[in-house]
C-alpha cells in the first residue's frame, strides 16, 4: 500500500453538499467500522449529521478514510472531531494519520484556531495523543465500548 495516503483525494462538504452516493458510502462505512468490526450494536445515525462538516477520503473511487467535524457548542463547547474511520484494507499505511491531520487542518480552516474535544476510543489514547490530545477525564463506557475524553488545547501548533 506504498503511496496509498498520498493517493487519496479530500473532500470537506456539509451536509447538504453531500451527493447521495456520499451519504450511502459514509454509512456504509461507519457501519462496516463501528457495527460490523468492533461488535456494537449502536445508534449510529445519531441525528448529529446535519450539523457536522464531513471529511471524506476516497481512493480510486472508494471511500477509505471519514470523520465528521463540528463546530464549538455543537457535540461538546468546544469543537470537535468524531466518527473517525478508516477501511480495513487501507490500515497500516499510514491513511489514520493523513486522515487526522486533514481533519484537524480543515476544523481550524473552517472555524479558526480554537480547542478540540474528542470522545476517544481508550485503546486510541495514543494515537491521538500524536496529535496533541490530552486526556481530561475519567474512562467511560459507550455503547459497551471503554472511551475517555481528550482535549487538543488551542495553543497546539497544527
Amino acid at each position: 500500500m506504498s503511496g496509498t495516503a498520498e493517493a487519496i483525494a479530500w473532500r470537506f462538504v456539509a451536509f447538504e453538499a453531500l451527493t447521495t452516493r456520499e451519504l450511502y458510502d459514509v454509512l456504509q462505512l461507519r457501519s462496516e467500522v463501528f457495527v460490523v468490526e468492533q461488535a456494537c450494536i449502536f445508534q449510529d445515525m445519531d441525528g448529529a449529521d446535519a450539523q457536522a462538516m464531513h471529511l471524506l477520503g476516497t481512493l480510486a473511487g472508494q471511500l477509505v478514510a471519514y470523520a465528521r467535524c463540528f463546530a464549538a457548542g455543537a457535540k461538546f463547547a468546544e469543537a470537535s472531531i468524531g466518527r473517525v474511520a478508516t477501511r480495513d484494507r487501507v490500515r497500516g499505511s499510514g491513511v489514520g494519520h493523513v486522515l487526522m491531520q486533514q481533519a484537524l487542518a480543515y476544523l481550524l480552516q473552517q472555524w479558526g484556531p480554537q480547542a478540540i474535544r474528542i470522545g476517544a476510543q481508550a485503546r486510541l489514547e495514543h494515537f491521538y495523543r500524536q496529535y496533541g490530545f490530552v486526556k481530561t477525564g475519567a474512562p467511560y463506557i459507550e455503547d459497551g465500548i471503554p472511551h475517555i475524553e481528550m482535549l487538543r488545547p488551542a495553543s497546539v501548533q497544527t
